[in-house]
């Protein structure tokens, strides 16, 4: 964990990014004066930013993504000792909350999966629309997602692709991947593409057909379920009762990890007829959003990523946090270690 919360000379910013749904999600927040808030997914700012502009608040703003950190570091200086940025994964958001020196915060927001910012550097390897490395990793470390596409067994590969990117051709794809390996390294998006377009065929109207594809790759090779999950029972054990979390999701898979949790959390959980002897644990959260909010049409006009996103909230109730397995949420999937082994 590297954190930053030091002074640079540089520009404050009056340009911010503006996050999607960032309006309601400020709103279910409640930011107030003196409150403590975890930004989880730093990116470009504008969670923080909005919060910050809110209130007489501190935050903390967590990524993985050390050239997020860096660019952040203009309005560390303009917010004069209200914001402290991290570079870490969201995963760790209740130790980072606990290095900075708070036991409990009064609200967690999440914003799930890749940014605008990471698609639009051709060097990350993020994008088809843009040639560069098959690289994918948020962080910059461990394999990347050309190590997946030359090590993993078809098996896998098809596995991954299913169930991670919802690509029904994921057994062609899969195929292919493993028969062009054969003759020459995957090492471009751009040669990952062609592989994947001589299997899905673009259809007028539809998504790319390297899509799910890369979708898929880019969840794998950074654990994000796998994180997302960690970060959600993070944030339980460090919010303060009546404390805020929010998450904003952009694909299926996401929404469904955070509903369930919500559902599971806001149950109480443990007795029953034939084990009594099971002390019942309380519901540690109580759901704000029935269903989930979603951008208005004034959004989705002027920024098209608002279109898929999903907003869930909650507020933290005094029940202890729960100590159950969440392992049944996530997919099952060999992990990126398993599969660079060649398990």
């Amino acid at each position: 964990m590297i954190s930053h919360s030091f002074s640079r000379s540089a520009d404050g910013g009056a340009d911010r990014h503006v996050p999607v749904l960032g309006g309601p999600a400020l709103e279910f927040l409640q930011v107030r004066d003196g409150g403590i808030y975890i930004d989880g997914t730093y990116g470009a700012g504008g969670y923080s930013a909005a919060i910050l502009a809110a209130a007489d608040c501190q935050v903390i703003g967590i990524d993985r993504d050390q050239t997020a950190i860096t660019a952040g570091f203009a309005m560390v200086e303009a917010a004069k000792g209200r914001l402290t940025l991290v570079e870490d994964r969201f995963s760790n958001l209740a130790a980072v909350a606990r290095d900075c020196g708070f036991e409990q915060v009064d609200g967690v927001v999440l914003d799930v999966g890749v940014s605008s910012m990471q698609l639009d550097q051709a060097e990350r390897g993020f994008s088809f629309r843009l040639d560069g490395p098959l690289d994918m990793r948020m962080g910059g470390d461990g394999p990347s997602a050309a190590d997946v596409v030359a090590k993993a067994d078809e098996r896998d590969l098809a596995n991954i692709i299913y169930l991670l990117g919802e690509e029904r051709h994921s057994r062609g794809v899969a195929r292919a991947i493993v028969k062009a390996r054969t003759e020459a390294p995957i090492e471009t998006t751009a040669a990952l593409a062609r592989v994947v377009g001589s299997v899905v065929r673009a259809k007028p109207n539809e998504i790319h057909p390297a899509t799910r594809t890369f979708q898929a790759l880019r969840i794998f090779v950074n654990d994000e379920l796998g994180e997302l999950v960690a970060a959600l029972v993070g944030a339980e054990r460090i919010l303060k009762a009546g404390g805020r979390l929010v998450v904003v999701s952009f694909h299926s898979l996401e929404d469904r990890i955070v509903k369930s949790f919500l559902v599971a959390r806001g149950e109480a959980r443990g007795g029953s007829r034939h084990l009594p002897q099971v002390e019942q644990a309380a519901a540690s959260f109580t759901t704000l959003t029935k269903r989930p909010v979603v951008a208005d049409a004034e959004e989705n006009t002027r920024n098209p990523r608002a279109r898929s996103a999903k907003l869930r909230a909650a507020e933290r109730t005094d029940a202890p946090a729960h100590d159950d397995d969440l392992s049944d949420l996530l997919p099952n999937l060999p992990s990126l270690d398993d599969v660079m082994r060649g398990r």
